[in-house]
């Protein structure tokens, strides 16, 4: 089975100091679908943006939801964008 590889997009604040938050949801995406991810850019921006692109296309916007992603949220709709029948990365 031929793997779609996707470009991954993480803008974040660096005024703001959104740098934690842009970390934990690149570690979530990178251990669970790395294998599914051509691409993981950084980035940087200002006035109190986070924001994740998946192929151009908005998966989590602060500016729409008024917060950060919670723990998980960006990976379950990273998962949702895939399709669940996209195995995880497999750990030996």
């Amino acid at each position: 089975m031929q793997i779609q590889k996707h470009r991954v997009t993480i803008k974040y604040c660096v005024p703001c100091d959104y740098s934690e938050h842009a970390l934990r949801v690149a570690g979530e995406l990178i251990r669970n679908y790395q294998h599914a991810i051509s691409e993981l850019v950084f980035e940087m921006s200002s006035g109190g943006v986070f924001e994740v692109k998946v192929d151009d296309e908005i998966l989590f916007s602060k500016k729409e939801v008024n917060r950060h992603p919670e723990p998980g949220e960006v990976f379950g709709v990273f998962q949702q964008y895939v399709g669940k029948e996209l195995p995880l990365y497999p750990r030996g």
